[in-house]
């Protein structure tokens, strides 16, 4: 039973751990802007991010399925230029996955931007540091812990995901179904045993992440109490 669940695990490990990489980089990046930067349509922007966690992921997944089709005018740029067809590939997965993920990456990494005591970067400054050092050597450091969070919380959704990734890749076994849609179908099959470990599998996965989450969160109140003591 449990050689039946290692190869959508592997795949789901995959499409996760590629998802989240592309959210930590684009997260951050528009975290930070979010929370040192005013530009016209800022909160435009705050708002459509925040879609993927209010709407039903079929939804999204259909917004994408629109956008990386072949009848587009996107997706077919992609296609005619590059060879890339991501519908009903393990890399239309990753995108399904990273877009309905990425909040889970914006919102902490604000926040923790948004906190950094911008008093230290203008000392940095002073000192002669140029903007990127300053952000890498003193904001960057003193947001990691929230940027943590939100990534092993994007890990986690993009684990489970499944309405956006059935839409944009499909069932295919050995290339697109995911532990959450091989859930699905065995359930679907009657195949209640196989659905029961597979359903164990994820979920013990989620819960050892959402254990590290809850540590980092507790991570600043225990210094903070330390350091009163």
């Amino acid at each position: 039973m449990l050689d039946a669940a290692w190869v959508p695990l592997a795949l789901t490990l995959k499409v996760a751990l590629w998802a989240t990489a592309l959210d930590l980089v684009v997260g951050v990046a528009i975290g930070y802007a979010l929370a040192r930067t005013r530009f016209v349509g800022r909160n435009l922007l705050d708002a459509l991010l925040t879609l993927p966690m209010v709407l039903p992921p079929t939804v999204m997944g259909y917004y994408l399925l629109v956008l990386l089709g072949r009848q587009s005018a996107f997706g077919g740029w992609l296609f005619e230029t590059f060879g890339l067809r991501l519908i009903f590939t393990w890399q239309g997965a990753v995108i399904a996955a990273a877009v309905v993920s990425l909040p889970f990456v914006v919102k902490p990494a604000r926040a923790a931007f948004e906190g950094v005591d911008a008093r230290l970067e203008q000392a940095a400054r002073t000192l002669g540091v140029h903007e990127f050092g300053v952000f890498c050597r003193v904001t960057l450091p003193l947001a990691w812990r929230g940027i943590l969070a939100g990534t092993l919380l994007a890990f986690a959704r993009a684990l489970g995901e499944f309405g956006a990734t059935l839409m944009v890749a499909g069932s295919v076994p050995g290339q697109t179904q995911t532990l959450s849609i091989a859930v699905y179908e065995a359930v679907q099959a009657g195949q209640d045993a196989q659905a029961a470990t597979l359903t164990a599998l994820l979920s013990v996965v989620a819960v050892v992440l959402l254990l590290a989450v809850g540590r980092l969160a507790r991570g600043p109140v225990a210094a903070a109490a330390r350091g009163g003591a």
